[in-house]
């Protein structure tokens, strides 16, 4: 493609933040220290997990890179940054997350297959970009729209990046909160990328070569054969991928980050710091924290920006982003100190 390649060998990766934990060299996947995590609100850029499926595109010429918008469509075009940096730029708060975020744990109760992570395959930032709703109204698709007249259902959006599966995604063409955002470094989809807030990360495509409006649902390895949930009574040898969806919003969920160990904590005054974070736009209601390994509970501490109280349901609230939590405790035996969250539920009568 103009303007951007994948290559097909690592010799070209950039520099990278030594504190990073290296749970792949090649391909580059790390994750920072759970203490460094949530020393801040936002994540800082270098401290940003790097999640990656091969060796990182490199741009050439940013003048001539561009993104392909084509499908069930009755005007392709070519869409040049110039382009898009013509579009209303909007500004969202949102959490990305690894889909396989704390899988090193879950591979304790059982085998999981896949790059081993702590709980630090997350990140919060303000994403900038335009919408994808206005960028499909350059080709003719109004906002709200279920269908096209030519019968396309599905955005799939295409990377340009090379791995050993295809980097496939797509969704509904009703969800329009979706981002194209810029600018991004290398790791994180530079020059390019989207960003879906509240559903897993590998939604959120990087390096973009096209945006297709397509009928069904995208068969990428991404979408049909990985990132689905099955219960327990299955296996790699029974396994059947067209059983299940592909896996989207995020399951409600908490993370100690202030220890590194959470089990057998000696006694003494303890800070117990982390995050909690539910998808789909759901807010956090509650996080409570357990020191004596979950016979009692305490409700603790939660917010987002300093000195504004988190309030689930506020509009003042970042309803895409996680929520930090903390409390003092006093451990007085040796225990177990467990977190668990509550997402927020709206119901409509």
């Amino acid at each position: 493609m103009p303007g951007i390649r994948g290559p097909s060998d690592y010799s070209q990766e950039p520099p990278r933040h030594p504190c990073l934990k290296i749970n792949s060299k090649e391909p580059f996947n790390a994750e920072p220290l759970r203490s460094a995590l949530v020393s801040s609100y936002i994540t800082p850029v270098d401290l940003f997990y790097k999640r990656n499926h091969g060796p990182i595109p490199i741009v050439d010429d940013i003048e001539s890179y561009h993104v392909s918008l084509g499908g069930l469509i009755g005007n392709p075009k070519k869409l040049f940054m110039r382009d898009i940096w013509m579009l209303p730029k909007y500004d969202v708060t949102a959490t990305l997350q690894c889909a396989g975020n704390r899988r090193t744990a879950m591979s304790d109760v059982r085998k999981v297959r896949g790059v081993g992570w702590d709980v630090a395959a997350i990140g919060n930032a303000v994403w900038g970009g335009a919408k994808l709703a206005d960028i499909l109204e350059l080709v003719g698709i109004p906002k709200l729209m279920s269908a096209t007249q030519t019968g396309g259902k599905h955005v799939e959006f295409v990377s340009i990046d090379k791995c050993k599966v295809a980097t496939l995604d797509n969704w509904l063409m009703e969800i329009t909160f979706k981002f194209i955002c810029w600018p991004l470094n290398r790791d994180h989809g530079y020059p390019l990328r989207v960003v879906v807030p509240g559903v897993i990360g590998a939604r959120s495509v990087k390096w973009l070569d096209s945006i297709n409006i397509i009928a069904d649902a995208c068969q990428g390895f991404f979408m049909q054969k990985d990132y689905k949930m099955f219960p327990p009574s299955v296996d790699w040898d029974n396994i059947s991928w067209p059983t299940r969806r592909p896996q989207m919003d995020f399951p409600v969920q908490s993370a100690i980050c202030s220890l590194e160990d959470v089990h057998m904590v000696k006694p003494g005054k303890v800070t117990v710091r982390g995050y909690a974070v539910s998808g789909g736009g759901r807010g956090i209601e509650r996080v409570d924290v357990s020191i004596d390994g979950g016979k009692s509970w305490v409700e603790v501490s939660r917010f987002q920006k300093t000195g504004v109280p988190y309030i689930a349901d506020d509009m003042s609230s970042d309803k895409w982003a996680w929520v930090l939590f903390e409390v003092a405790v006093d451990v007085t035996q040796s225990t177990d100190i467990l977190a668990k969250a509550v997402p927020y539920f709206l119901f409509h009568f």
